[in-house]
């Protein structure tokens, strides 16, 4: 049985097996306690597999990424993670130290919620390697804080700049003729429905019925169907139907045009993920918060109020 004893500012780990008896020093509690469970674990014969963080990261990407909807984002993250000095580290060595070494590494190259997102994947990497593979005994990431959390984008999008927007795009209504005018009517669509732009340019013809659309796979998994304004019905009405996708536009295609005619427009800080909030606000005022969560597809309704908020005075108003 291991000793976990306060020294000072660090922490001491003792463990006693077989007449052996072994201690480190570490600046945490919970770094002592698994370095005592790592070390018992070892001392019993039990020894982890000589694997490398990388070999961790090629096997997870061959075997579990591309069974991800974000199996392409993931990739991409994990051969990122190859080219840093913790790959080189072996499994049953890594401590929680690695880990905050390389998270401040990360966060002298990429914003904090970049950061954040690399944490998530390599603690689903390392679930991997405890659970399914034998790899590790416990979960060195779990006493690395990560970085703080961004504050929440609450970007209004005002009727100036979707004129403007559209401007740049070169479409004045009426049957769309260029990629630009499908962008174009593709945030609007987004404006009115409050849909991720994923899910707007993955709809199918088959998935559009005469007041809605129906989701077969969102990004929580769920099936969702998205009733449409007045607008968006219009909207779709343009559309020609002899395209594969109803906006017939690639991810590419769409951000590049997008960022193009932002700029050209001098709009400042949108993105054109900004029209879902945009859509919310609008719809918060047509529909209760139950109703709203079903069509926009959120499970935490915490989130959803933040879109209710209304002024006393406007409240007091509507009691009369």
């Amino acid at each position: 049985m291991a000793s976990i004893q306060r020294r000072g500012t660090s922490w001491r780990a003792e463990i006693y097996k077989d007449g052996r008896r072994e201690s480190n020093t570490l600046p945490t509690k919970a770094q002592a306690v698994q370095w005592a469970l790592m070390r018992e674990a070892e001392l019993t014969g039990a020894r982890l597999p000589e694997n490398t963080v990388k070999d961790a990261l090629r096997r997870y990407a061959d075997e579990v990424a591309p069974k991800h909807k974000g199996a392409r984002w993931e990739l991409a993250r994990l051969g990122l993670l190859e080219r840093d000095p913790l790959a080189l580290v072996r499994l049953p060595a890594l401590r929680p130290i690695h880990l905050a070494e390389w998270r401040e590494r990360r966060l002298g190259q990429v914003a904090p919620a970049s950061v954040r997102r690399e944490m998530n994947l390599l603690q689903s990497v390392f679930k991997s390697c405890r659970k399914d593979w034998g790899w590790l005994n416990g979960d060195p990431i779990k006493d690395v804080d990560r970085p703080q959390a961004p504050a929440s984008r609450k970007r209004r999008v005002a009727q100036e700049e979707i004129d403007r927007l559209t401007l740049a795009l070169g479409y004045d209504g009426g049957v769309p003729e260029t990629a630009q005018h499908r962008v174009a009517l593709c945030f609007m669509f987004a404006l009115e429905t409050a849909m991720r732009a994923g899910e707007i340019l993955g709809m199918k013809w088959a998935d559009v019925s005469a007041k809605s659309v129906t989701l077969p796979k969102t990004k929580n998994g769920d099936v969702r169907r998205v009733p449409m304004s007045a607008r968006a019905r219009e909207i779709i009405s343009l559309l020609p139907q002899d395209a594969d996708s109803v906006f017939d536009l690639d991810p590419g295609t769409r951000d590049t045009l997008f960022r193009r005619a932002r700029d050209a427009a001098q709009i400042e800080n949108l993105h054109f993920h900004d029209s879902r909030a945009e859509a919310i606000w609008r719809l918060s005022k047509k529909l209760d918060v139950m109703e709203l969560a079903r069509v926009i597809g959120h499970r935490d309704l915490k989130s959803l109020l933040i879109y209710y908020q209304t002024d006393a005075d406007e409240l007091a108003d509507r009691l009369g």
